[in-house]
């Protein structure tokens, strides 16, 4: 087992007055040669976007997308013909492929919004750009991990182009899980969005992350109520 553990502390973090964010890997200002990527997964930004302030429209290809919306309300365009207003509890994916133009604004003018931003490389480069959203309650997500993203194009599911999983679960103290791999060449990476967890031996704390390679199965053990994501990505 090979594990990489990036604490809090260590991000590379930037405040623009409109935006408070903190970088896991490599991202704009923030370079670190030691931490360009988990595998596919190449973006992990932790966002704070002041009330009435936002991202306006601007490009991306040939990336798979996905914001988790923690805290507030995020306004969503797209020059796709979708809007739409998120929520705590909602995720959002966005397949970039051959080009999308889209903003992401505060919706309110009073609280702050918090979302995660993750990017993940395509498994196939210039398909159709492409957007789904949906929201998941507490209660699909208390004591277990809940899988929220899937390369699995069944109707219903959230889907992106990459043999990738994403997973959320909100955890009693003391509460166990085993989160068995699903990639033979997978790579695991753990997020804890709050309170303070156990994984293979490791103490994790708020907004720590930490990569485990060559293990297939993890025990994880919430020390005190949390909530953790879990992102499975090709490695190779």
């Amino acid at each position: 087992m090979e594990k990489i553990i990036h604490r809090a502390n260590t991000r590379g973090s930037f405040d623009y007055g409109w935006l408070q964010t903190n970088h896991t890997f490599s991202f704009s200002k923030y370079y670190n040669p030691d931490r360009m990527q988990f595998g596919a997964l190449r973006v992990l930004n932790d966002d704070y976007i002041q009330p009435g302030k936002g991202f306006g429209m601007h490009p991306h290809n040939d990336m798979e997308i996905i914001s988790v919306i923690l805290k507030g309300e995020l306004a969503h365009k797209d020059n796709i013909k979708n809007g739409a207003v998120l929520k705590a509890g909602d995720v959002q994916v966005m397949s970039a492929g051959t080009g999308i133009v889209h903003s992401e604004y505060n919706n309110s003018e009073t609280d702050v919004v918090n979302i995660l931003q993750i990017w993940i490389l395509p498994k196939k480069t210039n398909v159709n750009p492409r957007y789904d959203e949906k929201s998941y309650s507490p209660k699909e997500k208390y004591n277990k991990l809940l899988e929220i993203v899937t390369p699995d194009k069944s109707k219903g599911k959230l889907w992106i182009n990459q043999d990738a999983y994403l997973h959320l679960g909100g955890f009693d103290k003391d509460f166990k899980e085993i989160y068995s791999k699903k990639i033979v060449s997978g790579g695991l990476y753990f997020f804890i969005i709050e309170g303070s967890f156990e994984i293979c031996g490791e103490k994790l704390y708020r907004r720590d992350g930490m990569g485990i390679l060559n293990e297939d199965h993890i025990e994880i053990k919430a020390l005190e109520k949390g909530e953790l994501l879990v992102i499975e990505v090709p490695v190779k």
